[in-house]
């Protein structure tokens, strides 16, 4: 919360580079010298977890103490979900969250070595201190945490690039999709600066935005869900965007093909304002009649082909909304019911309501769009 009105281009927070966490920060550290000889070279990720996981271990010992202490003990990124409540995601976010899980796995299981090799470093079993929780928890700081701070290539790491950077008392910072700020590294002061773009009043929370990201990118990378996200969506697979069209097209294929080639099968999406314009293109195209195919490039630049064409995949678009609609309101009742009898699991939960209580509002929306859009044509 700001004490006083800020004014646009005020500085908000200038931290010292030297407060920052980065991969200079664990090679200067006891941990260095055994980087330095590792091969393969480990990545810079790994670098900044083994710290953390070290760091917290030493406990009073650790300079990081006080911001070690201030970060969550538990993460609520999906990897961290319990498998019955990832179950319970969009179809499209379950897959990611699974990926997430098994890059997360693999990240782990391939530094085993690596941790092996810093047991001079310990008295007790690196097994115990490298844990999978404690690793996981370390993996997770990084990733909902970090800021952009791009270093140059250097021969103890891998080619992965170098460009995270934990930053003290910055990471408190709440993300608002309206804020408006501007968040670099300044190379003249060599400090990380955050700074109004807007004036900001009295008393008022102080607010950053992480960037115009929609809801499944925020609760996959984040661990959270922003209510009224103006950047929100429901993703519309292929499966389902063909769901209401006539099995008897034998153009269906080609069709498909087109979508495909012309990277128009991917982004699908409903939003606040209705069906996004790629959704509709893909159905005017997957809608066109026998006779009409050879105007599918016509269609993919936005012309109008006919109005039986632009009625059909309308009445497409609404019988896909309204199915989403229907599954959102089942998961939601499964939710409330899985509340009541998985108490443990009920911040998880809440969380994944909240996720289907806002794409279900979405889709409502886009309904009424849709219903507004037909009547041009009844």
């Amino acid at each position: 919360m700001s004490k006083t009105s800020l004014r646009e281009g005020q500085m908000i927070i200038s931290l010292p580079e030297s407060c920052l966490l980065t991969t200079d920060t664990v090679l200067r550290s006891y941990l260095g010298a055994y980087i330095a000889k590792w091969q393969p070279p480990p990545s810079p990720v790994l670098a900044l977890c083994a710290f953390l996981v070290s760091e917290k271990h030493a406990g009073d010992r650790s300079p990081w103490k006080p911001y070690l202490e201030i970060l969550p003990k538990a993460y609520t990124c999906p990897v961290c979900l319990e498998p019955e409540v990832v179950n319970l995601l969009p179809k499209p976010l379950k897959a990611k969250a699974r990926e997430q899980r098994t890059h997360v796995q693999e990240f782990v299981s391939s530094s085993r070595d690596f941790f092996s090799s810093l047991q001079p470093l310990f008295s007790e079993a690196v097994e115990s201190i490298f844990s999978y929780s404690a690793l996981l928890w370390a993996w997770c700081t990084v990733n909902t945490r970090a800021v952009y701070r791009k270093r140059a290539p250097r021969q103890c790491f891998s080619a992965e690039p170098d460009t995270c950077a934990l930053a003290p008392f910055l990471d408190l910072l709440n993300h608002s999709p309206d804020a408006q700020v501007k968040a670099a590294f300044n190379e003249e002061t060599r400090c990380y600066e955050i700074r109004t773009a807007v004036s900001c009043g009295k008393h008022k929370e102080v607010l950053i935005c992480y960037g115009p990201h929609d809801n499944h990118r925020l609760l996959l990378e984040y661990g959270f869900v922003s209510i009224r996200n103006p950047h929100a969506c429901v993703y519309v697979s292929k499966d389902i965007l063909v769901k209401y069209l006539p099995s008897t097209d034998k153009w269906m294929n080609q069709k498909i093909s087109i979508l495909e080639d012309h990277d128009f099968i991917e982004n699908l999406t409903f939003g606040w304002d209705g069906p996004s314009w790629r959704l509709l293109t893909a159905l005017k195209l997957l809608c066109l009649e026998a006779e009409e195919l050879t105007c599918w490039k016509k269609v993919l630049i936005g012309e109008i082909i006919s109005d039986t064409n632009e009625k059909t995949s309308l009445d497409i678009a609404q019988k896909i909304c309204h199915y989403f609609i229907k599954e959102s309101k089942a998961v939601l009742q499964k939710i409330s019911h899985m509340k009541d009898e998985e108490v443990a699991l009920i911040n998880q939960l809440t969380l994944v309501e909240t996720l289907w209580t806002e794409e279900l509002k979405i889709l409502q929306a886009s309904a009424e769009t849709l219903t507004s859009l037909q009547t041009a044509f009844t």
